[in-house]
């Protein structure tokens, strides 16, 4: 039998981060989330700096032993153009979606590499990487577009070594972050064409993030699945 895979996955606390650490049963998944709370490591990714402390809380409570690292902490806050404080905003983003999970990768490649046996990593980025987001969420976007290209990178550079990178983009998704966004456009009906009828559920993000976490061929690095019910395709 396969020994269980040791898994962390940040942003925990609800909706998709929720449902991957769920996902992950017959395994030993660390979750974090800002707050802790129910056995979750507490680390606010917006401080520089907390990555390293995260990574070796997680470390200890594993055993030492990591194979997998899920990125899906993130925020979708807005930063309108006239919004005095609008740099302040792009950096907050910036800092909690794509930089604090680049810290968290390298420490992953790095220790991936140490231990001689390969590892994963998935990082959780929204199909706004490619088509882009609000007016109010330019930063959001760019944050996730550059999950993607640091996807990708981890892939091409490290594969040969048995460290292999995914990502993927949900469109929307019913969750606690987006349903304010949602409520305050008129509902359902102002997310534009949804072909499958309705937005994705968070099993169905979580199942994808196993998947390619667990089960996914090696020759599937680099690959970024869509779960977004065809609302865009590319």
């Amino acid at each position: 039998m396969t020994r269980p895979l040791h898994i962390l996955v940040t942003g925990t606390s609800r909706g998709i981060g929720e449902s991957i650490l769920e996902a992950f049963g017959g395994h030993r998944a660390v979750g974090h989330s800002t707050g802790g709370g129910n056995g979750r490591i507490a680390e606010d990714l917006a401080r520089p700096g907390v990555a390293e402390g995260l990574w070796n809380e997680a470390l200890e409570r594993l055993e030492g032993r990591i194979d997998v690292l899920v990125n899906n902490a993130g925020v979708f806050e807005a930063a309108p153009i006239d919004s005095a404080d609008w740099t302040a905003q792009w950096e907050r983003t910036l800092r909690i979606n794509l930089i604090a999970a680049a810290e968290l990768s390298r420490l992953a490649v790095l220790h991936f590499r140490a231990r001689n046996g390969g590892g994963r990593i998935v990082n959780v980025a929204s199909r706004a990487a490619y088509r882009g987001d609000s007016p109010d969420h330019w930063h959001y976007a760019a944050a996730k577009a550059g999950m993607v290209a640091m996807t990708k990178t981890i892939a091409r550079a490290y594969a040969g070594e048995g460290i292999y990178a995914f990502a993927v983009c949900p469109g929307f998704t019913i969750t606690g972050m987006v349903e304010d966004y949602v409520a305050s456009r008129g509902g359902l009906a102002s997310l534009g064409e949804l072909p499958l009828g309705r937005p994705a559920t968070t099993d169905e993000i979580a199942e994808t993030v196993r998947w390619l976490s667990v089960d996914a061929p090696p020759s599937a690095t680099g690959a970024v699945i869509d779960v977004n019910g065809a609302s865009f395709v590319r």
